[in-house]
């Protein structure tokens, strides 16, 4: 007779249904382990023995096979261990199977009983919840796989814990959701002395979710601005942090199962590669671009990258998805971020400065820049360039105005745009396209005689004519306006690519 146990395989943030199939039958003693299992999964073999041995237990000496159903799906991670191992001790007569078949099985087995954490126990959760099952999984995951409304978790700390209350023997005490965690504030733009034109795009960017690229010399401040940006950001919705935390889950990245309502804010060093940035790896993981999902992407230094690392987010920055192709499978992870750059204007970054004169101007600049894409650069909206700061400005009293007073209003205009685009799908001015587009941002007969002419005379791409638009809407909802007017586009074109300075 076969015993089955539910389990599931993870391809990107979708949860596939996995059946643990086994069965004990005469024949020459032995554990076959089939259905496609990775390094991870076939090693499950020596952790299951062991942690049954730590019960008191022995398997039969029986051929016994273990198949992980549907057999063509890849099978990678340790998760499977303790499915394995239900399945081996319902066969055998010590676990009901019927009360097995309410449950979606995850978890790790230690060589002493132990049931350990694992990636990805929220997904598991709500496939199991989205399938009308309960979920057994490790005692340190309780805390995220109770976010899964309406479900029964059975969060055990040990096999003979879990096989006790199977068994009616104890009850093991219900988890509680972990505690969403507030938002916790970095820099706060009090900090920043001067810049005032940098600190309007920043709120621009921020009021809208568009692109921003600074530009500037070492020193001027490019770093603490960008570190300002989640600090003006709303806070997510129970929604958004419920899809940012399963990234997070994937990756490993929950602890004490906490969800934060907190926007990501990821910055890779300029030494990332591509798999790290986009996701992949031998086993497929969320790359910095996934985890920033709804939140900040700060790449410092941004022409230090490799090319072909940068020309890789073109298509998440497009599309707002990323997908990893294998020869076996494509995974997809979400990638809707708002991405944030910083550069020098050239390699020794003092170009255009009287005082400390760049000895290769223009060309050093020419070579510098020209490391980053057109492409790229085409899709972001707001292009800044940051003067160094005086030593007047920085002997200046703070500003009266900080973090809190422009997260207020960033907060009223992201208000207004949830209220407009309620029940088309999108979120913010800079997901407008098409018929919405049409819709919302069209300018007045001033303003679209303006934004074709400059169209003309600075050689717009499609894209770009666009995102004139798209920030335009953002820079009108600021000014409370219901019509794009001449002032609005004046004001985008302004933000448009910044050219080197000779």
């Amino acid at each position: 007779m076969v015993s089955l146990v539910s389990t599931v395989a993870y391809l990107g943030l979708d949860a596939r249904p996995v059946e643990v199939q086994c069965q004990i039958a005469p024949g020459l003693a032995a554990l076959r382990l089939v259905g496609l299992p990775d390094k991870a999964v076939g090693e499950s073999r020596e952790r299951v023995h062991s942690a049954l041995a730590a019960l008191g237990l022995s398997l039969p000496p029986k051929r016994i096979t273990v198949n992980l159903s549907p057999a063509d799906l890849p099978k990678e991670g340790s998760h499977y261990d303790l499915p394995i191992a239900l399945a081996l001790l319902a066969a055998m007569g010590a676990v009901d199977r019927e009360t097995l078949s309410e449950y979606v099985v995850v978890g790790e087995l230690a060589l002493d009983g132990r049931i350990i954490s694992s990636p990805g126990v929220l997904l598991a959760a709500l496939h199991a919840s989205s399938n009308n099952k309960g979920l057994i999984c490790p005692a340190e995951q309780g805390s995220e796989a109770s976010w899964a409304s309406g479900i029964d978790v059975v969060a055990a700390p040990t096999m003979l814990g879990l096989l006790n209350h199977l068994k009616g023997f104890q009850r093991l005490a219900k988890p509680v959701p972990g505690e969403a965690e507030p938002p916790l504030r970095r820099a706060d733009l009090r900090q920043v002395k001067g810049q005032e034109v940098a600190r309007r795009a920043l709120e621009i960017a921020a009021a809208g979710g568009h692109n921003l690229l600074m530009v500037g010399p070492p020193g001027a401040g490019k770093s603490l601005l960008a570190s300002c940006l989640p600090g003006i950001l709303p806070e997510l919705t129970p929604a958004e942090a419920l899809e940012t935390s399963m990234v997070s889950s994937v990756a490993g990245l929950l602890e004490e199962g906490r969800i934060s309502r907190a926007r990501p804010f990821r910055s890779p060093h300029h030494s990332a590669s591509m798999a790290a940035l986009t996701g992949g790896g031998l086993r497929v993981r969320p790359g910095e671009v996934s985890l920033a999902h709804l939140g900040v992407l700060f790449l410092d230094e941004l022409p230090e990258f490799q090319r072909t690392v940068l020309d890789s987010l073109r298509q998440p920055l497009e599309t707002g998805e990323v997908t990893v192709a294998r020869a076996n499978a494509h995974v997809t992870f979400p990638a809707r971020v708002q991405l944030v750059a910083a550069m020098n204007p050239c390699r020794c970054g003092h170009l255009g400065d009287p005082a400390l004169g760049c000895s290769r101007a223009p060309r050093c600049a020419a070579d510098y820049q020209s490391k980053v894409s057109g492409p790229l650069l085409d899709r972001i909206d707001l292009h800044v360039e940051v003067d160094p700061v005086s030593a007047a400005d920085l002997a200046l009293p703070p500003p009266v105005e900080g973090s809190a007073e422009v997260a207020a209003r960033v907060a009223a205009v992201r208000q207004v745009q949830t209220q407009r685009l309620e029940g088309t799908g999108r979120r913010n001015n800079a997901e407008l396209d098409g018929e919405l587009l049409e819709r919302f941002a069209t300018p007045d007969e001033a303003g679209r005689k303006l934004l074709i002419q400059a169209a003309e005379v600075m050689r717009l791409s499609a894209r770009g004519y666009t995102r004139i638009l798209r920030v335009s809407r953002t820079i009108a909802d600021m000014a409370g306006a219901q019509t794009i007017g001449r002032a609005h586009i004046a004001e985008a074109l302004s933000y448009r690519r910044v050219a080197p300075r000779a």
